[in-house]
């Protein structure tokens, strides 16, 4: 068998700034840093960057290396090979013009740029596990002898903040090939070099980089940067220089094969997940979202200083979410064959659960966890089911038995926020007036938009797969407390039918009683194996959701006849807090839905239908990966992170589903 990476091509008729301006590129390094651009290779979101850099990894990014000003000078003639918009619409270089095309060897980029006296390659990748950044130039031909000049634009800022004035302004300065940029605010420094380049030193600062991406989200659409000098230097017919950049006390030192290397890891990745599920073939699509789940998974050093893994939530802004880990990790790691990664990873979780919790999140500046979530508790147990029933550590399983034992015993006493078993009906209730517990998270000042306070479904239908899980794995005692909670959750449970509806509640015993709102959440109990719902009562449920909430891409958060539906996920963040989970539609919610589709139906032909078109959102914003969410309305946008790891590890964690659905006898039509 022979293992390749998947291929993508765009060729020079979809290069405008309308088209090719809308689509953006994902490099990253497996440290949370990465290299970001549209199409064009031009900036419109302030989290773009050619090197944004990961100080803390995951987190403390910092853009440092926001974009190149690169020009060909072929005899007597220059060519502006980059592209830079500026406020007010106008755009200058318009070096986009000359892209031939733009095609991907698994996730790194290689533009083709062509004109009657040249053609260029210009390929780009980051050295694994180094703040590294390689861009190589290759002149296949030229008319004359040609110079290549690089001018790199700088900036040592936050990645979630904008820079005016050139403030803070850094130290330039210049020896033998390399340009170094030292900011005040940032221990180390940026590097920049070629061999054998003439650099010289510049500092103006640019003013009114436009940022339209912003503008759509109501944000700062604009900011200013310095021009910190220009390296210079001839360049061959068929020969290859390499620009390196990089982040710390010295100039880093590029490997000559180290985009082969990057190449034959990535083709590891494939390997890996080829073997895992002894795969002969399989769609260039779905090897695509192979290599977009690796991306997310990065470093992080655990509490005792020895060193972890996590899951990345989203790029550009996200860092690593507890729930989000949780949801993630059957599809990002256990789907993939990357097992050991994903013991590391709950191991880092399992590290850190405190009051029977685990983190919501690690905020972005290296602070302490965050414990403000109902749900993430019952994705764990449901990770650490799906990783030893996947990897067989049965060793796993027996060291992660107290810390089940604890997360139920807090949940008996009671926890933060109220989070409790109800003794009456054995049901999971939480509840505060100003923090929102469930995935359904928004906030807008103190508005929880859906607050969902009693005893939401979703959380329920986890805590009772995960007591069913468990009443089995444990032993003597143990195994018969959990069958004792799981006997009382499952009778107290058939309170969530409503007989009037023909569907589910989605919060029962609210601060207003049960609430009948028609969302997706109540399509994680439509599963027979968890016997919460009649073989009737589940198909009722999956065939309301099919009609008023599935999407192509996704499921909506909220019916198109409930009050507050809402069309798109537009404008300011108010504006967009409003609408996250009052309509507009989210990818990852697919997986639960193709799952309880076919436990219900058992029609995977069906189910492989309604997953085929995740297969076109790798080429409608994020190239290869697929986005945080979707407009409400048709033709459904792609918004929110270009690139989310619950959306692309469902997705793909339902396309093994369905596989494996199809390779057995057990199938009827719907």
């Amino acid at each position: 068998m022979t293992v390749s990476l998947p291929h993508v091509r765009f060729g020079r008729d979809r290069m405008t700034l309308a088209d090719a301006g809308q689509l953006e590129w994902l490099v990253t390094n497996g440290q949370g840093s990465y290299a970001s651009a549209s199409l064009l290779c031009h900036n419109t979101r302030g989290y773009h960057g050619l090197l944004v850099s990961a100080l803390q990894p995951p987190v403390g990014r910092m853009l440092v290396l926001p974009t190149l000003i690169e020009k060909l000078v072929v005899g007597e003639k220059t060519y502006d090979l980059s592209t830079i918009v500026w406020s007010g619409g106008w755009t200058a270089p318009e070096g986009y013009v000359w892209i031939e095309e733009v095609r991907f060897e698994g996730t790194l980029p290689t533009w083709r740029l062509s004109s009657p006296d040249f053609v260029l390659e210009k390929s780009l990748w980051m050295v694994r596990d180094q703040n590294t950044l390689a861009i190589s130039y290759n002149l296949t031909w030229a008319r004359e002898d040609a110079r290549l000049e690089v001018s790199p634009i700088t900036a040592a800022r936050d990645y979630h903040s904008r820079e005016y004035n050139g403030d803070p302004y850094p130290e330039i300065s210049v020896y033998s090939s390399v340009l170094s940029v030292k900011y005040p605010n940032i221990d180390q420094s940026l590097f920049v070099h070629i061999d054998g380049a003439t650099v010289t030193t510049d500092g103006t600062v640019y003013r009114g980089f436009d940022l339209p991406k912003e503008r759509e989200r109501g944000l700062t659409d604009a900011e200013d940067h310095i021009l910190a000098g220009q390296l210079a230097c001839e360049i061959k017919t068929d020969k290859t220089i390499t620009l390196v950049a990089n982040i710390g006390s010295a100039p880093a030192t590029l490997a000559p094969e180290s985009r082969d290397a990057e190449v034959a890891r990535q083709l590891g990745v494939i390997d890996t997940w080829h073997k895992a599920n002894s795969l002969q073939i399989a769609p260039e699509w779905v090897k695509q979202l192979v290599l977009a789940s690796d991306q997310f998974i990065v470093a992080r050093t655990r509490n005792d200083g020895s060193h972890g893994k996590t899951i990345i939530a989203g790029y550009h802004w996200f860092a690593d979410w507890g729930r989000d880990t949780m949801i993630s990790i059957s599809g990002t790691c256990l789907t993939t064959g990357e097992y050991d990664i994903a013991h590391d990873i709950l191991m880092s979780f399992a590290d850190v659960i405190d009051g029977g919790m685990v983190p919501n999140r690690f905020p972005d500046g290296g602070e302490a966890p965050e414990y403000n979530t109902v749900d993430a508790t019952f994705w764990f147990i449901t990770a650490v089911r799906d990783y030893v029933e996947t990897s067989g550590d049965k060793d796993f399983l027996k060291q992660m038995m107290p810390v089940f034992a604890d997360i139920v015993e807090h949940l008996e006493q009671g926890t933060r926020y109220n989070i409790h078993i109800d003794p009456n009906d054995g049901l999971i209730s939480a509840g505060s007036d100003s923090v929102q517990l469930t995935w359904m998270d928004a906030r807008v000042g103190d508005w929880v938009v859906t607050p969902r306070r009693g005893k939401p479904i979703e959380v329920n239908a986890k805590w009772i797969e995960g007591l069913t899980w468990l009443s089995k794995v444990a032993k003597g005692a143990e195994a018969k407390r959990y069958s004792g909670l799981l006997e009382h959750a499952r009778k107290g449970f058939q309170r969530f039918w409503n007989e009037e509806t023909g569907y589910c509640f989605d919060v029962i015993d609210g601060p207003d009683g049960d609430d009948a709102t028609l969302r997706p959440n109540q399509i994680f109990a439509a599963r027979p194996d968890i016997d919460l719902l009649t073989q009737q009562q589940a198909e009722a449920v999956v065939s309301v959701c099919e009609r008023n909430l599935l999407t192509p891409a996704g499921l909506r958060s909220l019916a198109p006849f409930e009050n507050g539906y809402t069309l798109n996920f537009t404008g300011a963040s108010e504006r967009r807090d409003a609408a996250y989970h009052q309509g507009t539609v989210w990818g990852w919610l697919i997986g639960p839905f193709i799952e309880a589709h076919l436990a219900t139906f058992k029609a995977p032909k069906r189910s492989a239908q309604i997953l085929a078109p995740f297969a076109d959102q790798l080429r409608v914003e994020g190239i290869g990966t697929i986005n945080e969410v979707f407009e409400a309305a048709e033709p459904h946008a792609p918004k929110g992170c270009i690139a989310q790891a619950w959306s692309v590890g469902e997705v793909l964690r339902a396309w093994h589903l369905i596989r494996a659905a199809q390779s057995s006898k057990t199938t009827r039509k719907v």
